[in-house]
């Protein structure tokens, strides 16, 4: 298993993090298997979506403000409770196919970190394992 460290800039914002993930398989010489990508924070959330527009990655953020606004009757005193509901809508891991070495992800498919409660740095675990 790999670590990743992944640094925010932003309180709300897509990482796109698939470049990283195929640098661990080509080290791990993973030809065909699975990547599960893991992120063990309770205000960020892992998925897969569009990666050649980057108005879309916009449109995911601006869409999860509008659903589930910053500041409202949350009985959570943190101040980040709309971070901890985008984090459990979009998630906490991914599991990939890999072949001949490469991510299966469709044409315009990317994995990508999400921050609801940035910036701050970040751990992603990322484990694979090969085909027998």
């Amino acid at each position: 298993m790999k670590e990743l460290h992944i640094s925010s800039n932003q309180r709300n914002q897509m990482i796109d993090i698939t470049t990283n993930i195929q640098h661990v398989i080509k080290e791990e010489k993973i030809n065909d298997g699975i990547v599960i990508v893991y992120i063990p924070h309770t205000t960020a959330g892992i998925t897969i979506n569009e990666g050649a527009d980057p108005s879309v990655q916009q449109d995911i953020i601006e869409t999860l403000q509008k659903l589930i606004p910053a500041h409202t009757n949350y009985k959570h005193m943190e101040g980040n409770s709309d971070a901890h509901i985008k984090a459990s809508l979009l998630g906490s891991s991914v599991t990939v196919l890999v072949t001949k070495g490469t991510l299966i992800l469709g044409t315009w498919q990317r994995i990508f970190f999400y921050e609801g409660d940035g910036p701050r740095n970040r751990t992603v675990y990322v484990y694979t394992s090969k085909n027998k």
